[in-house]
C-alpha cells in the first residue's frame, strides 16, 4: 500500500511540474520572426533582436520563417503561423511587414530595418504609430544628416534635393528642419529620367550641396550613375543615402548598424510581452550611425574631410 501511495504522489508531482512548465511557456510568450531573404543585413538584424529578447525573456519561444514568393507555400506558412498563435510578430524589411499586416490580422507587429514606415503606410505617424504596429526604422533624421553635411561643407547655406511623388512627404518637414538650422532647402520633383539634366542644372546654379533621399524610382542604376558623374564634374558635394552610393562616387553618406536596429526592435518586443500597446510605442531611428566617404571624390572636387570625421569613418573609398 505504501508503495502504491508513493507512486500516486510521484505522479501528482510530475503532473504539477508539467503544468507549471506549460504555464511558464505561456507567460514567456511566443514570437514569430518573418523575413523574405537571408542577406547579411537581415541576419544581423535578427541576431540583434534575438539577443535582446532572450536577455529579458529567456523562456520565450522564437520561431523564424523566411516567407516564400510561391503563393501556395506562402499560404501554408501563414496557416502554420496562425496555428502557433504568436504573441508578437517581428518582421525584417518592408516586404515581410506588408505581408504580416495583410495576412496576420490583429497580432502585434514589430518591424525592423524598414525605411520610411509612415510613407509606406505601416504606421500612422512615427511618434504615435497607432493600431497594432510599431518598430525600428532606418530613418536617419534630417537634422542629423544636415549637421554632418555642414561639418563637411562649412559654408553650406542652400541644399538641393531631387524627389518623386513617392518621397514627396519627406520634403516639407525637411525644409522646416533646414530652415531652423539657418539653411534653405531647394527641392525639385522629377517624374521621368529625361527631366534629370534640367533638374540638376537648376540645383547646380543655386545650391552649395545636394542631399539625397532613398527613392528607388528616382535612383535607378542608370540615373544614379548620371547624377554622380554630373555632380562630380560640376564640383558639387553630393550626399548619398547609403555606403553603396558612396562607393560609386558620392562624396559621403551616413549608414546604420543593422544589428543595433535589431536590438531596438528586440526591446520593443520585450515591452509588448510585458503588456505595452504597440500603437503607443514610438518608432525608433538608428541609434548607431556610421560615416562613409569617398576620398577620390573629395580630392576631385576640392573638399577636405575634417580630421574628426576621418577618425570615425567606417569606410573610406579610394
Amino acid at each position: 500500500m505504501a508503495g502504491s501511495f508513493n507512486n500516486v504522489i510521484i505522479r501528482l508531482i510530475c503532473l504539477g511540474c508539467l503544468l507549471l512548465t506549460g504555464a511558464s511557456e505561456v507567460l514567456a510568450g511566443r514570437i514569430v520572426i518573418l523575413t523574405t531573404d537571408s542577406l547579411t543585413a537581415t541576419r544581423r538584424t535578427v541576431s540583434g533582436a534575438k539577443k535582446v529578447i532572450r536577455s529579458e525573456h529567456p523562456e520565450a519561444v522564437l520561431t523564424q520563417y523566411c516567407l516564400s514568393p510561391n503563393r501556395q507555400v506562402h499560404a501554408e506558412q501563414i496557416e502554420r503561423i496562425k496555428v502557433e498563435n504568436p504573441d508578437v510578430i517581428l518582421t525584417v524589411g518592408s516586404a515581410a511587414t506588408k505581408m504580416a499586416q495583410n495576412d496576420l490580422g490583429e497580432t502585434p507587429i514589430v518591424f525592423s530595418a524598414v525605411l520610411y514606415p509612415a510613407i509606406s503606410g505601416f504606421v500612422k505617424s512615427l511618434s504615435r504609430p497607432g493600431k497594432n504596429t510599431t518598430g525600428a526604422s532606418l530613418n536617419i533624421p534630417p537634422d542629423v544628416q544636415f549637421r554632418n553635411f555642414q561639418k563637411i561643407v562649412p559654408n553650406l547655406k542652400t541644399i538641393g534635393v531631387l524627389y518623386t511623388k513617392n518621397t514627396a512627404p519627406l520634403i516639407p518637414p525637411s525644409r522646416v528642419v533646414a530652415g531652423k538650422m539657418g539653411m534653405r532647402l531647394v527641392a525639385i520633383e522629377v517624374n521621368h529620367e529625361r527631366e534629370l539634366p534640367g533638374a540638376l542644372d537648376s540645383l547646380a546654379k543655386v545650391c552649395d550641396g545636394i542631399w539625397s533621399v532613398a527613392d528607388p524610382t528616382l535612383f535607378s542604376p542608370q540615373s544614379t550613375k548620371f547624377i554622380l558623374l554630373r555632380t562630380i564634374r560640376r564640383g558639387i558635394p553630393f550626399m548619398g543615402f547609403s555606403h553603396h552610393v558612396v562607393e560609386s562616387g558620392a562624396l559621403f553618406a551616413l549608414d546604420f548598424d543593422y544589428k543595433a536596429v535589431g536590438r531596438q526592435a528586440g526591446h520593443m518586443v520585450n515591452r509588448i510581452l510585458d503588456g505595452a500597446n504597440p500603437g503607443n510605442i514610438a518608432v525608433t531611428s538608428p541609434d548607431i550611425i556610421w560615416f562613409h566617404y569617398n576620398e577620390k571624390t573629395a580630392n576631385h572636387i576640392n573638399v577636405v574631410i575634417p580630421d574628426e570625421m576621418v577618425a570615425v569613418a567606417k569606410e573610406v573609398y579610394r
